[in-house]
């Protein structure tokens, strides 16, 4: 009888996460410390002072996670009732919960057929005199055009906010890390993403005033400088220390998970050459990427599924069930809005959960995998 192979590594189980040494030790620091408020502690400024030099970046500010940090960036615009924010139909609802509950309205664009990132004319064509913003997805750890859209942005007096929870340590076409060319970018440390602290998220800017903006935001409008006074509106969107302490351990760890990320990744799209009917969904030049999944473009995407789950290979059709405008939380949008994310949603797209915890021998399993659903 032949033997079962495991099951490959994932992000809920220690094999696909990098949790070690440096990360217990940081957890009994800070409970060593007593004090585990991220307002009276030092570990949340010290990742905030860490996260900005890793990036070259003027300021970082830390939150409860990566919603909360799109919140801290939508709110630092002044985005209200009668503007609107222009994003992706592709991403987590955390990308556009913010701008509801700022009591904006969300104005969908577009996404390129081949990446399923922000088509830029899609975004122009979508701007208006009441646009306040636009959100740019580096969905699944592949570059967004920012230089695009930082000049449609500049065009229009418009503030980009780069969306990164799927793209730590990404890199655009010309090298530059993705989270470098918005006026802010924001990234989530969720446990499905790069490096985790169980969820958590921190926003840059270079601009001074933005960051005093989200800072605020972020602890009721509180300046604790001044004594017991709230300038403006704000929530309790405070990381913890645990959180900040476990961040900090995690990221040294980035530059080489996602150095571990692409090389299997490469590895996987030398083998997908050889295989009829289905290729990456990404641009090139592939170096960038930061792989947070692997996206696949097949002919139909709930039988190439199927047939991998078979064969003991999760794989997700579509990424989502639907485009965000299609969900009941929202209302107002009408089907076939936007015709490539339907059609990528609906009937081209597959995912392939992906981490540091891949081997050759798994991505040669995976390979194989997809050879056999080729041909089934």
């Amino acid at each position: 009888m032949p033997q079962r192979e495991m099951p490959l590594p994932t992000v809920l189980d220690p094999r696909g996460r990098t949790f070690g040494r440096e990360e217990r030790e940081a957890v009994l620091r800070v409970l060593d410390s007593g004090v585990l408020c991220g307002a009276f502690g030092q570990e949340t400024r010290s990742l905030e002072t860490e996260m900005a030099a890793l990036y070259g970046r003027a300021e970082a500010v830390s939150c409860s996670s990566g919603t909360a940090a799109l919140h801290l960036a939508v709110a630092a615009t002044g985005a209200g009732p009668g503007d609107e924010v222009v994003t992706t139909p592709i991403s987590d609802f955390g990308t556009v919960a913010p701008v509801l509950a700022q009591g904006a309205r969300v104005v969908f664009a577009d996404v390129r057929a081949d990446d399923g990132n922000l088509d830029p004319d899609a975004v122009e064509a979508a701007v208006t005199p009441r646009t306040k913003a636009v959100i740019a997805v580096h969905l699944f750890g592949g570059a967004a055009d920012t230089v695009r859209l930082r000049e449609i942005c500049d065009r229009h007096g418009l503030t980009l906010i780069e969306d990164c929870a799927q793209a730590w340590f990404g890199e655009d076409p010309a090298g530059r890390l993705l989270g470098t060319l918005g006026d802010i970018a924001c990234f989530s440390l969720q446990q499905y993403k790069h490096i985790t602290a169980g969820d958590g998220g921190l926003t840059l800017t270079d601009d001074p005033e933005l960051a005093r903006r989200m800072r605020l935001f972020m602890d009721k409008g509180w300046d604790r400088t001044e004594g017991r006074i709230h300038r403006t509106m704000g929530l309790n969107y405070r990381m913890t220390e645990l959180v900040a302490a476990v961040a900090r351990a995690q990221l040294t760890r980035l530059p080489g998970v996602v150095a571990r990320r692409r090389a299997t990744a490469g590895q996987l799209a030398e083998a997908l050459t050889g295989i009829d009917g289905v290729r990456l969904a990404a641009r090139e030049p592939l170096t960038g990427h930061a792989w947070w999944v692997v996206p696949l473009l097949v002919d139909d995407n709930v039988r190439w599924a199927k047939g991998l789950e078979a064969l003991g290979v999760p794989a997700l059709p579509g990424y989502l069930e639907r485009p965000l405008y299609a969900n009941p939380a929202l209302s107002g949008y009408a089907p076939g809005l936007c015709p490539r994310a339907e059609r990528l949603i609906d009937r081209t797209l597959l995912v392939l959960p992906w981490n540091e915890g891949y081997s050759e021998g798994d991505v040669d399993r995976v390979a194989r995998a997809l050879g056999k659903v080729a041909t089934a």
